[in-house]
């Protein structure tokens, strides 16, 4: 094996010298860059450069950093759109909590005379849903021998593999709020469904998705009152559909014309083309991947759903546990000690297996709120 240059060697012991459990910037990147090989160093020497730096007492905690921040990054910009049509909040605790609901207060307003008295608005309706967050995770564990056979290059992926775990799960536990394997979440849908409120909503269909009957769902959904029968007036949507749908939706929305048929005339009705107006309204295209995974009804390829923008009211909740929003990875210390009482590098192992560790920890949950910011159509 190839002896390190002195440059070399002041480099690795620079870079990974104590810091008494804190690490500077420039200490993670000269550890993500010898990681990554950036100075593409021949195998034989990028594997001993590693299995070097193992041995210093700062490097498995710096690696783990390491993995932890590259997760993080990946988790953070590789987001899930459906935080557009899902209220996203933190509660303190594993316990039930209840999320109330207020509607009234927003119709109009009463003329009052000279000197007249101003009168009680109408009674709001008050509703209440529940919530409780749930702990998700798994453990991996890498021999010892494989560390030393791969040169640490089973490593390589982790942080993406455990940021698209945990991404998945959430987009997961959202999607199961508005779907489930018989279809539309009858938490959520109904024709008609009870509101927390008590009123009897009707948000469910059983149109295909065309151009036509995208129309008379929004018109459908716009239509909406609160529990008193003022107008909720909701105007930004968001369409989400299976993969199957995706095309469809997109030739809908992108199209700029459609065909409008008049009635009578000589020799029949007759097709006139016309403006397509669904693209000047700013409705938003989402393509939901859990939708054939979760609904077993074999109806996932035709049905979609529309969804009230967020800044119009919530349908739907996704709650994280507070201090803990973002995905926890960690690793297992070395219950192994030298014969002097030193404790060994996470590296080394367990004492039983010389297994190495690490988990992967999310934390959510979520309710359904409102059907009326919501609509399902259900095509067989």
């Amino acid at each position: 094996m190839p002896s390190l240059t002195f440059a070399e060697e002041t480099q690795l012991q620079e870079a990974f010298r104590p810091v008494r459990g804190t690490f500077t910037e420039a200490q993670v990147a000269e550890a993500v860059d010898l990681i990554r090989n950036a100075q593409h160093m021949p195998a034989h020497r990028h594997e001993y450069m590693l299995r070097e730096a193992i041995t210093t007492s700062d490097f498995p905690y710096l690696f783990g950093i390491v993995i932890e921040h590259e997760m993080l990054a990946r988790y953070r910009f590789a987001a899930a759109d459906w935080t557009a049509w899902t209220k996203v909040s933190t509660v303190p605790n594993f316990n039930i909590h209840q999320r109330h609901s207020l509607d009234g207060l927003t119709g109009r307003l009463a003329r009052v005379g000279e000197k007249g008295e101003y009168l009680v608005s109408t009674k709001p309706v008050h509703g209440r849903r529940y919530l409780q967050v749930l702990k998700y995770g798994s453990q991996f564990d890498i021999s010892w021998e494989a560390l030393i056979n791969d040169g640490l290059g089973a490593f390589s992926d982790i942080a993406q593999r455990y940021a698209d775990a945990a991404r998945n799960t959430e987009s997961w536990l959202v999607t199961n709020l508005y779907s489930s394997a018989t279809g539309p979440n009858a938490l959520l849908y109904g024709a008609p469904i009870v509101a927390p409120d008590g009123s009897n909503v009707t948000n469910l269909g059983a149109l295909a998705l065309t151009i036509a009957n995208l129309e008379a769902t929004m018109e459908l959904m716009s239509a909406q009152t609160d529990a008193n029968g003022d107008p909720l007036g909701i105007r930004g949507m968001h369409l989400v559909v299976p993969p199957s749908l995706e095309f469809t939706a997109r030739q809908i929305l992108t199209s700029s014309t459609k065909m409008w048929v008049e009635l009578g005339g000589i020799g029949g009705p007759l097709p006139y083309p016309t403006n397509n107006v669904i693209g000047q309204i700013g409705l938003q295209l989402h393509v939901d991947p859990w939708l054939p995974v979760i609904d077993a009804t074999g109806n996932d390829v035709g049905t979609w759903y529309l969804f009230a923008d967020t800044t119009q009211g919530y349908a739907i909740e996704y709650a994280r546990l507070r201090g803990h929003e973002v995905p926890e990875i960690c690793m297992k210390a070395s219950d192994k000690a030298s014969p002097s009482g030193a404790p060994l590098s996470p590296f080394s192992g367990d004492f039983a297996t010389d297994n190495v560790f690490y988990r992967c920890r999310v934390v959510g949950g979520g309710t359904q709120l409102d059907p009326r910011l919501t609509y399902a159509q259900v095509h067989t």
